[in-house]
């Protein structure tokens, strides 16, 4: 569900991204509010992580021995891992649908844009004036060059990190 290029897993982990926008291509939400949604991680990653944060050594070992055995593609590439071994999980707890350039300051901070002290607001080491500048520059590299110009509506997901 997030970008890793440009450190948006990592933000919903760090709990610094707490919304995030999806162009609508159906009358229905893909979500549901309180649904919970499995933040996918790569495999190493999760082992890493396991690794780090002392997981009960039984545990860790299953998942070590039936990751890299049995999901060689999901090792390094989390559109291949299986949702039942993510350790973290996200719970919807607002949804809503407005034109993409509907975005205030505060959402776009909700969205992972950073601010450096009166440098300006950043993605991927580029510097903007404004969060929304920002904001365009990311949805254009995520969702395809001219996204920002078109104003497509968009689904909004609040959610919160539960795990």
């Amino acid at each position: 569900m997030f970008n890793d290029e440009y450190d948006l897993t990592q933000k919903v982990l760090d709990g610094r991204k707490t919304m995030t926008r999806r162009v609508r291509s159906s009358y229905k939400s893909k979500y549901d509010v309180g649904e919970i949604v499995a933040i996918a991680q790569s495999y190493n990653d999760i082992r890493e992580e396991m690794k780090s944060h002392r997981y009960d050594e039984h545990i860790y070992s299953s998942f070590k021995t039936w990751s890299v055995y049995q999901e060689f593609a999901g090792n390094k590439n989390k559109m291949f891992t299986k949702s039942i071994f993510m350790p973290h999980h996200i719970k919807i707890t607002s949804i809503h649908s407005n034109g993409l350039q509907h975005i205030s300051y505060k959402d776009c901070e909700k969205e992972g844009i950073d601010y450096l002290d009166d440098m300006g607001y950043t993605v991927a080491d580029k510097i903007f004036r404004t969060p929304q500048e920002a904001f365009a520059y990311l949805i254009d590299k995520i969702s395809g060059k001219g996204t920002w110009e078109s104003d497509p509506w968009v689904w909004i997901y609040e959610f919160k990190r539960v795990d």
